[in-house]
């Protein structure tokens, strides 16, 4: 008996590492521009785009394995790539994936928790084809209540900042409204614009184009998104460019209601806060930022090298090979990472 037992035990020994090195590096499926979310119960989702499709797998372990996914829906035409591919936010009772098809409408699809079931609600912008460009970001607060920024070119053909909100329970967005407008005509045409919301606070940053420079600049609202206020640049530094580096970077707000960004200039990752000067994280490209109570980490690729940071670089890790690397905080003081790998989704916990 106590042999067999120790044979057991010796056979357990022996596997944990192939587990170990499993779990290290995982991969979802074949498909692209995949996004995260955790809802208010820790449930983790994972949605990204293969052609005209949507899909989402599922986590229920923090991230140590996901379900096999499940289709979505089906835009035609659908803008997938640099970026363009359907987004996503989870909050407590509810999941909202937004993806855009290449005439300019944004479609729109919500899950309800206790029912596991997708359905396909409509159209999130309220002009038709009005979005042509195919970049926005979603968000969400703790009360399912869902906030959308994306560019639009109802005013003149030009690309400026639109907004909308889908209150709880709801099942139509709000009206469109102008969040910014620039004086020289258009925002900056393909980098997509990001938003973040804590309480009634909501935040917008976007790549402008001013005076012949991308710079990254935020728009806040202090009441949920009834009314934005003047846009403030983000760092000191300016980047005169006479095209558009496709490269949005990112935007949080962290529990002390601190807006935190992180963004890329010349080939360099920038964080920054408003009204502060910018800090230098590395060289790269297609960053993002993720905070989760004190803890505030940046992830990027510099080639196709992924790497995550904190602001500041006191902890720097290698995630993997590949390109538009996700990130989200678990509450074990864990990161998520989910990423594209010549055309698969791959995720690892670091």
């Amino acid at each position: 008996m106590k042999k067999a037992l120790l044979s057991i035990l010796l056979g357990i020994i022996l596997l944990v590492p192939a587990i170990e090195a499993l779990a290290a590096e995982g991969t979802i499926s074949t498909g692209s521009q995949p996004q995260v979310s955790a809802d208010n119960k820790g449930t983790i989702r994972v949605v990204y785009g293969d052609k005209d499709n949507i899909f989402c797998a599922t986590s229920a372990n923090q991230g140590v394995s996901f379900s096999k996914p499940v289709l979505v829906g089906h835009v035609a035409n659908m803008h997938l790539g640099m970026s363009r591919g359907p987004q996503l936010a989870s909050s407590d009772n509810y999941s909202v994936i937004t993806a855009m098809d290449k005439s300019g409408n944004i479609h729109w699809f919500r899950l309800k928790h206790s029912s596991s079931k997708w359905e396909k609600m409509g159209v999130l912008n309220d002009i038709n084809q009005s979005a042509p460009e195919g970049l926005m970001g979603l968000t969400t607060d703790k009360n399912d209540n869902f906030y959308a920024v994306w560019l639009d070119i109802r005013i003149g053909q030009h690309n400026q900042v639109y907004f909308s909100k889908l209150l709880a329970k709801s099942t139509s967005w709000s009206k469109n409204i102008l969040a910014y407008q620039s004086p020289d005509g258009h925002v900056c045409e393909c980098c997509k614009p990001n938003i973040a919301v804590q309480g009634r606070e909501v935040a917008i940053m976007f790549r402008n184009w001013l005076g012949g420079s991308r710079d990254l600049y935020v728009t806040r609202s202090a009441d949920g998104g009834n009314v934005f206020q003047p846009a403030q640049k983000m760092g000191t530094g300016t980047w005169p460019l006479n095209g558009c580096p496709m490269d949005g970077g990112g935007i949080v707000i962290n529990s002390s209601n601190n807006v935190q960004t992180a963004w890329q200039r010349k080939g360099d990752i920038f964080y920054a806060q408003p009204g502060g000067s910018e800090t230098l994280i590395g060289k790269g490209r297609n960053c993002t930022i993720a905070a989760a109570g004190a803890k505030t980490m940046i992830s990027f690729q510099n080639n196709d090298t992924l790497k995550v940071a904190s602001p500041n670089r006191k902890e720097v890790t290698m995630v993997g090979k590949g390109s538009f690397l996700k990130t989200i905080l678990l509450n074990n003081n864990t990161m998520l990472c989910v990423w594209e790998q010549d055309n698969v989704i791959k995720f690892k916990k670091v």
